[in-house]
C-alpha cells in the first residue's frame, strides 16, 4: 500500500511538471502572436494555438485520472503507466514545437534576413573567385598573413561558402513557415464577409443623426453609397436580430485587403527569388577566361582559366560555341577616369554555323544561348621572347600582368620552366628562369618613388624588370600562382641592359628597339619585350533560371508597393427604428494605418451618407384664420365651496 501511495505521489508530480511546462509554452506562443505586423500573427493561428493549448490541456492528468482496478494514479509498480509515457512524450515534443514556432517567426525571418545582408558584405568589399581571379591573387600576395585567414573562412567565395548557405536555407524555411498559414487565412478573408458592425459604431470615431428614411431603407441607401466608393460590403441578413433580441439593420464595409495581398505578394516572390537564386546555382556554371588580342577559347572545360558548376550541370554537354577577341580598345578621359571599354570578337554559335562579329562591353554581354560572355576586366600583356647565343627563339608569348591602381601600374611575372639550362647538384636540381617587374603604361620618372605611371594607356610602356634562375618547382605536380613568384630558393642574377651591366633591375622601353633587352642571362641567352597588347577578362555564365529571378524581383517591387500605398479600413452603419417614425443612424470605422487621413474620409463618407437621407420631417405649423374660427373653449366650472353639514 505504501509503495502504491508513494508511486502515485511521484506520478502527481511528473504530470504536475508537464503542465507547468504547457502553460510556459501556451503563454510563450500567446505573446509571440501578439507581435503587431508578425507575418505568422492572424486569426488563423490564433485559433490553431488556442486549440492546440485545449488539446494538451484535455490530455489526461495522472493522479486524477480513474485507471482499470480503481487504483488512482494507474501506475503499477512494476512500470510506468500511461501518463508516465504522455509525459515522455510531450517532454519530447514540445522543445521542437517550440523550435519550430521560433523558426517560423517573423521575428526570426527578420533576423535571417538581416543576416544574410551581413553575410553579404565581405562578397562586396572582397574580391571573388568566380568573377576576378586576379584580384584575388593579388589580395593574396599583399595581404600574406589576413588573406590565407579569409581564404580558410571562404572569403573569397563568399556566395558559395557553407555559413552563407546554412543562412540562406534558415531563411527559405523560415518565409515558408511564415506563409503557410498567412496566405490560407488571407484567402479565407478574401471570400468571406467583413466582420458584423459593433452596437454602437458612432463610438468608433463617427457620428448619429435622426432620418425620416425607416431602418431597412436607410441600410440600403448607405450600402449603395459605401459600393460607389469601391468598399466591400455586406447587409445583415433578412430575419437578424441583435444581442438584445431587436432588428438588426447594419451594413458593414472594408476596403484595402490589397495590402494584405501586397504583403504576401512580396514574402512569395522572396521566397521565388531565393527559390531561382538556388536552382540556379544546381542548373548553371560559370567559367573565367583571359584573352589577348587574337587569342579565343571555346566553351569547354579546359579552355578556362577557373570553371565552377551546379551539381546537376553535364560538363560534359555544354553549348559548343566558341570565341576569338580580334581587338580590345580603352578610351579614357584627360584625368584619366575610364570613358568607355569594348572587345571587338567573333564567334560561332555552334558547330556547324559560320563565324559572326559583335562588339562585347561592359554590361552589354554577348548572348548566346542560355550563356552569357560578359567582359569584366582588361590589362597589358607584353611580349617577352628569350632567345639564345644564337639568336634562336627559347621562348616566346604573351604574359599578362595584374593591375594594381587605376593608372593600370601592373605586376608582371614570366616563368620559364624549358630554359635549356643543365641540371645542377647531386639531386640534379632543374636551374629555370623567372623575371618579375611592374609595367608602367605611361612611364615618368618620380624622384621620390621611381618610374610611375601617370596614365593607365600605353602611350609610353615601360618595364622595370629582374630575373631569378633556380627550381621553380612548376614540375612537381603542385599547383602554384602563375601571377606570383616564389623568390625563396632562387637566386636573382646581375643582368644588363638601358642602365648598363651588373645591375639588379633594368628599365625596358618597350617602344625603343634600343632600349628593350636583357642581357646577362645564363648561356649567354637574352630576354627581349618588343610589344605590348591589351587583354581581356572574360566571363560565361549561365543561368536557367535568372528570368525567374527577374519576375520575382519585379513582384517583389510590385507588392511592396501595394503594402506601403494601400491603407486597411473598415466603416459600419447601423440603423434603429425611432418611435415616431423614421430612424437614427450611426457611423463609425476603423483604420490599421493612416488614422489622419481615414479620419478625412469617414467624415466624407458621413457627410455623404447624411446628405443622401432626409431629415426628420418636421411638424406643420397651424394656419392663424383656423385658429380664430374656433369657438372659445368655456372654462371647466370651479369646484362649489365645501358646505359644512349641520
Amino acid at each position: 500500500m505504501t509503495e502504491l501511495t508513494h508511486e502515485a505521489t511521484r506520478t502527481a508530480e511528473a504530470d504536475a511538471e508537464a503542465d507547468a511546462a504547457i502553460e510556459a509554452e501556451s503563454a510563450a506562443e500567446a505573446a509571440e502572436t501578439e507581435v503587431i505586423g508578425a507575418l505568422t500573427t492572424s486569426p488563423d493561428d490564433r485559433r490553431r494555438a488556442a486549440g492546440t493549448a485545449t488539446l494538451r490541456r484535455s490530455r489526461p492528468a495522472g493522479p486524477a485520472s480513474t485507471r482499470p482496478g480503481g487504483a488512482t494514479g494507474g501506475a503499477s509498480p512494476g512500470g510506468g503507466g500511461p501518463s508516465e509515457r504522455q509525459t515522455a512524450f510531450w517532454r519530447l515534443v514540445l522543445p521542437l514545437r517550440r523550435a519550430w514556432r521560433q523558426l517560423t517567426s517573423m521575428r526570426t525571418a527578420i533576423v535571417l534576413l538581416f543576416l544574410l545582408a551581413l553575410a553579404a558584405i565581405p562578397g562586396s568589399l572582397l574580391p571573388q573567385r568566380n568573377i576576378d581571379p586576379l584580384k584575388v591573387q593579388q589580395y593574396l600576395a599583399d595581404h600574406p598573413s589576413l588573406g590565407p585567414f579569409l581564404d580558410h573562412l571562404g572569403g573569397f567565395a563568399v556566395f558559395g561558402s557553407p555559413w552563407f548557405a546554412a543562412v540562406y536555407l534558415l531563411l527559405f524555411v523560415s518565409l515558408i513557415g511564415c506563409l503557410s498559414s498567412r496566405v490560407t487565412w488571407h484567402a479565407k478573408a478574401l471570400v468571406g464577409r467583413p466582420p458584423k458592425a459593433p452596437a454602437r459604431p458612432g463610438r468608433l470615431g463617427g457620428q448619429s443623426w435622426a432620418t425620416g428614411v425607416e431602418a431597412a431603407e436607410a441600410v440600403e441607401l448607405a450600402a449603395a453609397r459605401l459600393r460607389r466608393r469601391r468598399f466591400r460590403v455586406a447587409t445583415a441578413p433578412e430575419g437578424a436580430r441583435t444581442a438584445k433580441g431587436a432588428p438588426d439593420h447594419s451594413v458593414a464595409a472594408e476596403k484595402g485587403y490589397l495590402r494584405e495581398t501586397g504583403n504576401l505578394l512580396f514574402h512569395i516572390c522572396l521566397v521565388l527569388l531565393l527559390a531561382g537564386v538556388g536552382l540556379g546555382s544546381w542548373f548553371g556554371y560559370q567559367g573565367t577566361v583571359l584573352l589577348a588580342t587574337g587569342d579565343g577559347f571555346s566553351n569547354t572545360l579546359v579552355s578556362y582559366d577557373q570553371f565552377s558548376q551546379g551539381r546537376l550541370v553535364n560538363v560534359g554537354k555544354l553549348p559548343p560555341f566558341s570565341m576569338t577577341m580580334t581587338n580590345f580598345h580603352a578610351a579614357y578621359e584627360p584625368n584619366g577616369e575610364p570613358k568607355d571599354f569594348e572587345a571587338m570578337v567573333s564567334y560561332a554559335p555552334d558547330l556547324d554555323t559560320p563565324n559572326r562579329t559583335t562588339t562585347i562591353r561592359v554590361n552589354h554581354p554577348l548572348k548566346i544561348g542560355n550563356a552569357k560572355v560578359y567582359l569584366i576586366g582588361h590589362g597589358y600583356a607584353p611580349h617577352f621572347v628569350l632567345r639564345d647565343a644564337h639568336g634562336g627563339i627559347v621562348w616566346a608569348g604573351y604574359q599578362p600582368c595584374t593591375p594594381r591602381d587605376s593608372q593600370f601600374t601592373s605586376t608582371c611575372t614570366v616563368k620559364i620552366g624549358d630554359a635549356g639550362l643543365p641540371a645542377t647538384g647531386p639531386l640534379h636540381t632543374p636551374q629555370q628562369l623567372a623575371f618579375s617587374g611592374v609595367f608602367t603604361p605611361t612611364t615618368v620618372l618620380d624622384p621620390a618613388q621611381g618610374y610611375v605611371s601617370t596614365y593607365p594607356a600605353a602611350t609610353a610602356p615601360g618595364l622595370t624588370i629582374t630575373a631569378y634562375v633556380g627550381n621553380l618547382h612548376i614540375n612537381e605536380g603542385v599547383p602554384s600562382n602563375i601571377y606570383a613568384l616564389d623568390t625563396s630558393g632562387l637566386k636573382q642574377l646581375s643582368i644588363g641592359g638601358p642602365l648598363g651591366p651588373g645591375r639588379q633591375a633594368q628599365v625596358l622601353a618597350v617602344d625603343n628597339p634600343k632600349q628593350r633587352t636583357v642581357t646577362g642571362l645564363p648561356n649567354g641567352m637574352t630576354l627581349d619585350v618588343d610589344g605590348v597588347r591589351e587583354f581581356g577578362t572574360f566571363q560565361t555564365k549561365s543561368d536557367p533560371f535568372k528570368g525567374y529571378v527577374l519576375i520575382a524581383a519585379v513582384g517583389i517591387i510590385a507588392g511592396l508597393l501595394l503594402s506601403l500605398r494601400i491603407r486597411r479600413r473598415r466603416i459600419w452603419v447601423r440603423a434603429t427604428p425611432a418611435a415616431g417614425g423614421g430612424s437614427l443612424l450611426e457611423a463609425g470605422g476603423l483604420s490599421r494605418s493612416d488614422q489622419d487621413g481615414f479620419a478625412a474620409e469617414l467624415a466624407s463618407v458621413i457627410d455623404e451618407l447624411r446628405a443622401a437621407s432626409p431629415p426628420v420631417a418636421e411638424p406643420e405649423p397651424t394656419p392663424a384664420a383656423e385658429v380664430a374660427a374656433e369657438p372659445a373653449s368655456e372654462p371647466p366650472p370651479s369646484p362649489a365651496p365645501n358646505r359644512q353639514e349641520p
